[in-house]
């Protein structure tokens, strides 16, 4: 498998930090969209215009036949819910997911944020979800391998009482949206792929308040909890380097373009 990994030169970072950074644009906007009543569709909308206006392309519409500029899953969807007409309400939370594609390389982020007011165990949720999310990156440096960063993913949400989704993963991304290798949320220490100077993955908790065992909704898209509790979901994409992770989804303080 190393040998399908792509590697990328300083030159194709570059391009990807661009579309990763629309991305994070655009899911800036999309959040801030996020309110009681507005529909799952108003915030495909928000995120397609973004992503076009800033001088991108949505990685995800027509992916594979996805039918949206961006993933809208609510409550115990824990990801690739599809928009439409289905109004937010108060007390849910919803993980939003979209992509940038900017002169052949992508960029891939997530988040999850709550509508209006929600209740402690839901806060407590997306912390932790977020933190386990970046101590998956703080183990990201070249030398250390795939099961470091899994690892770091899963003691943290397993800690605090919470479960790792084990049927999806992160994964790779740059040429193509998903490419090798695959980067699950759980492993051990010291095993898997030795990660390489220039290998960019996303990496992409997704942990749920109860089991982690998911069921696939008829559609064959949206992706929910087996015991219909909540989940959430954070991405970013990273660039591996020998002292760590550039980040290439995190925004400047006063990002703007």
């Amino acid at each position: 498998m190393a040998d399908s990994i792509s590697v990328k030169s300083a030159g194709e970072i570059a391009v990807m930090r661009r579309a990763a950074q629309i991305a994070a644009l655009a899911l800036r906007d999309v959040c801030a969209a996020v309110r009681p009543g507005v529909t799952t569709r108003e915030l495909d909308r928000v995120a397609e215009d973004r992503i076009r206006a800033l001088g991108a392309v949505p990685s995800f519409l027509g992916y594979r036949g996805y039918p949206a500029s961006v993933c809208v899953s609510v409550n115990d969807e824990v990801v690739h819910g599809i928009p439409g007409r289905r109004a937010l309400r108060d007390g849910e939370i919803v993980s939003l997911d979209l992509g940038a594609e900017v002169d052949g390389f992508h960029g891939d982020t997530a988040v999850t944020v709550p509508v209006g007011e929600i209740d402690e165990p839901r806060r407590r949720l997306l912390a932790v979800t977020a933190e386990a999310l970046e101590e998956g990156i703080k183990a990201v440096r070249a030398g250390a391998r795939l099961g470091d960063v899994g690892a770091a993913i899963q003691r943290h949400a397993e800690r605090a009482g919470f479960s790792v989704v084990r049927d999806f993963a992160g994964h790779g991304v740059g040429r193509r949206l998903h490419e090798e290798p695959q980067v699950p949320n759980f492993g051990r220490r010291g095993t898997g792929l030795v990660l390489r100077t220039g290998m960019t993955l996303a990496i992409e908790p997704m942990v749920n308040i109860g089991g982690p065992d998911v069921v696939m909704e008829r559609d064959g898209w949206t992706v929910r909890t087996a015991d219909g509790r909540p989940s959430a979901h954070f991405e970013h994409t990273v660039a591996v380097t020998e002292t760590g992770a550039d980040v290439l989804t995190r925004l400047p303080a006063e990002a703007s373009v």
